[in-house]
């Protein structure tokens, strides 16, 4: 007991010396901002006292130039100072609230006495550049997250290097005291973990740097594939570990990538508000965020690109029909049907002026422009040389415009103000009236054309949506559709329903990508070279059509996927064949499929419930933390329900969890709102993903749910009626383990076939 004594007074006063050193630092960096703040206002109020100005002659002007740039100069050396520190004083803050989680204890081959290191969120170092805090990072860190005792080895720029470990102790700091520290074998001791886990959820997410597991390392540190694949069970940190990744590749290669040239794909905005202080904990900026969703309707303006509340409501889809348009065959055949345009097909449409009968530029004449190029054109040259030359004609018409009566009679109703705004200058003079009239045609003819040159420009002379539907009845010549189980008559009926939606300025999420992916390869709309990685979360509900476009987008970024194939919503069975279909994209020496299948996020009770859920999912260790098992309530109406969901929110409140209530879908939602405020319950409805997740009782339909966790979850009306299809399964799944120690689910009449489990695992009230 003495020698444990003995080493945490050691390591207390190691601590205490430590963060002297880093309030010194602190101390030292407040000061040297403000000296430079004082010296930039200095440089900048005195900057033109300085300056020699002088405009006589060529020499001295030229020494003006240069004293100027010179104070440009030094003013350019104190922002860069002051960028410095205040980086600096970021990460010393950070450093303060805990220093470092970790010490490890190793020698190398031919050392005598084993050297310590220890671990925490950034690096620092003493005045002789001594590191006594090594940034989890770093590629000796690494030691700590994947071995045991003994022999291990990690990457250096050098090489691999082995070393022999002999201790590994972790820490928990609070306000600069250690309140608990253990040594351990293992990669994370599970008394860390349980520590950590049991907090409180949150409305944001945390990083998790101080109990990433072997596993998750392996994820966060890899630098060689060009697609690495994460499948995860609900609750085993793949987002965590994803995040951890971005902050490690920004640090691995800091100088040669920047947040700007990562990008994330989430599941819904309530996604990107959860996770968005993950990275500034680390000192690091947020990587490019966006759904999927925006990625394609931003570039469709004129067009309502249907949203997830849509797509889940959306009943009525074919499901062969989607299933062969969200395939990567698809994909291709898009690419070959662009490839036959070179020759014919392209679908033209007029561009108007004033005159709302007669084409200004008619389309028959643009096609025999866009034809005339010869065979070796790409229809990327072919639609910058059409373009060209419709400008040129459109250059040449100015003149014979500014004859016509329309614009004289515009001159003369132009009032003094609007006349003055057309002149070059106040005092312009003219020759006679005759050019002045001409100079002022001229200008108003310009400027009304303008629209006409912005259709030109942007490619407004192609008819894209006639085009989509073109290339969509030329595709039973080019396929064989009954591969997919789809016959010819229900193909073109579907190609009806695709004009109808366009005629209302509507488009289907299984359309949008072959829609775009068409546009860009007829256009040669550049891909973004400067992506250099591409992190998707939520794989499962991304169809292989998807994924091939995001990979036509970003040609030279790596890629990493993570998901649950378990909890495909929107896809169901489709996930199955989804790894198969995009390793196609890859190459396979490049790919790496890593699996987490233990799940952290919920109590041992509640892993062991949900598992049962899944007919054929993939496989789930649960963490061993304990709690509550779960419990199901069954009444008989709607108003027993709700009395037993107010009993359960009370219990809930006394221990200040944060419950979700999860319906299947928004109508649901909807409706245990309304019935809670009647009964005086406090609740916040979570209707839409731009909402904010806030602390108390949040009422959430399932699609809005994924991704997120919470203390208490209770899944409202768990009823034969609401969940009988065997593909709803994974959506059952999902919304049963966002649950992180309490789970009740509520049904009414008939409890759902799908929680057919095991009654031993669970209690009935």
């Amino acid at each position: 007991m003495s020698k444990e004594i003995d080493d945490k007074k050691y390591e207390q006063e190691h601590l205490d010396h430590v963060m002297g050193m880093i309030k010194d630092r602190e101390k030292k960096l407040r000061k040297s901002i403000k000296t430079v703040e004082g010296e930039a206002r200095d440089l900048n109020s005195h900057f033109f006292d300085d300056v020699k100005l002088d405009y006589d002659g060529y020499s001295t002007s030229m020494e003006t130039a240069l004293s100027i740039h010179q104070q440009q100069q030094l003013l350019t050396e104190r922002e860069h100072d002051w960028q410095h520190s205040a980086k600096q004083l970021a990460t010393v803050e950070r450093l303060e609230k805990s220093p470092y989680f970790a010490r490890v204890d190793f020698k190398e081959n031919d050392a005598s006495e084993p050297e310590t290191i220890y671990i925490g969120l950034g690096s620092f170092a003493d005045e002789n550049d001594h590191f006594l805090i090594y940034d989890w990072r770093a590629p000796i860190s690494s030691i700590y997250y994947d071995g045991k005792l003994g022999k291990v080895s990690y990457n250096s720029p050098e090489g691999e290097i082995t070393v022999d470990m002999t201790k590994k102790r972790q820490f928990m700091i609070k306000d600069g005291k250690i309140v608990n520290m253990f040594d351990t074998n293992e990669s994370i001791g599970d008394q860390m973990l349980l520590e950590v886990l049991s907090e409180k959820s949150s409305t944001q997410m945390k990083s998790i740097v101080t109990t990433i597991q072997q596993e998750q390392n392996k994820i966060i540190r890899n630098t060689s594939a060009d697609l690495l694949f994460v499948q995860g069970a609900a609750g085993s940190g793949k987002t965590s570990a994803i995040l951890q990744r971005i902050a490690f590749l920004l640090y691995r290669y800091r100088g040669n990538l920047t947040s700007s040239d990562v990008i994330m794909f989430s599941p819904n905005q309530l996604f990107n508000d959860y996770i968005k202080n993950v990275l500034p904990e680390m000192g690091e900026q947020n990587m490019v965020q966006m759904t999927y969703w925006q990625f394609v309707s931003r570039r469709l303006p004129g067009m309502n690109v249907e949203n997830l509340f849509k797509q889940f409501e959306d009943k009525t889809a074919n499901s062969d029909i989607g299933a062969f348009k969200d395939s990567v065959n698809f994909f291709n055949l898009v690419t070959r049907y662009a490839k036959h345009l070179n020759k014919r097909g392209v679908v033209f449409k007029n561009i108007m002026f004033r005159d709302k009968k007669k084409p200004y530029f008619d389309k028959e004449k643009i096609r025999e422009i866009y034809y005339s190029y010869n065979q070796n054109y790409k229809l990327a040259n072919r639609i910058d040389a059409t373009r060209e030359e419709l400008i040129k004609m459109l250059n040449r018409k100015i003149a014979p415009e500014v004859r016509k009566k329309w614009v004289s009679q515009t001159i003369e109703s132009l009032s003094k103000e609007q006349l003055n705004a057309l002149y070059d200058r106040p005092d312009q003079e003219f020759d006679s009236e005759a050019d002045e009239e001409k100079f002022l045609g001229r200008k108003i003819v310009i400027k009304a054309l303008q629209p006409v040159f912005q259709k030109i420009r942007h490619n407004h002379f192609i008819n894209m949506r006639a085009q989509y539907l073109s290339f969509l009845r030329a595709v039973p010549k080019m396929t064989d559709l009954s591969k997919w189980n789809i016959s010819e008559d229900d193909w073109m009926k579907h190609v009806e329903e695709v004009k109808d939606s366009f005629r209302k300025h509507d488009i289907h999420m299984n359309d949008v990508s072959a829609y775009l992916y068409l546009y860009d390869l007829i256009t040669g709309r550049r891909t973004d070279f400067e992506m250099r990685y591409t992190f998707i979360d939520e794989i499962q509900d991304y169809t292989p059509f998807q994924l091939a476009y995001l990979k036509y987008n970003f040609p030279r970024a790596k890629f990493t996927m993570l998901g649950d194939l378990n909890q495909a919503i929107f896809t169901k069975d489709e996930s199955r064949s989804l790894l198969k279909q995009i390793s196609g994209l890859f190459d396979p020496e490049k790919t790496d499929v890593v699996q987490l299948t233990k799940s952290y996020r919920s109590t041992k009770q509640i892993t062991d419930f949900t598992k049962q859920i899944l007919r054929q999912g993939e496989k789930i260790e649960s963490f061993n933390r304990q709690g509550p098992k779960p419990v199901i309530w069954g009444r008989k109406t709607d108003e027993e329900a709700i009395v037993a969901l107010q009993e359960i929110l009370k219990a809930n409140d006394a221990k200040h969890f944060t419950t979700a209530i999860i319906t299947k879908d928004l109508a649901g939602a909807k409706f245990v709102h309304e019935q809670l405020a009647k009964h005086g319950q406090k609740a916040t409805l979570i209707a839409t993903a731009n909402q904010r997740l806030v602390p108390g009782d949040l009422v959430v339909p399932s699609y809005l749910a994924k991704g997120l966790e919470f203390d208490a979850v209770v899944m409202w009306d768990a009823s034969k009626e609401n969940y009988h299809a065997l593909d709803e399964t994974q959506l059952v799944y999902t919304i049963t383990s966002r649950a992180m120690y309490k789970l009740d689910i509520v049904y009414i009449g008939e409890k759902s076939p799908l929680l057919d489990i095991d009654p031993k695992t669970y209690d009935e009230k």
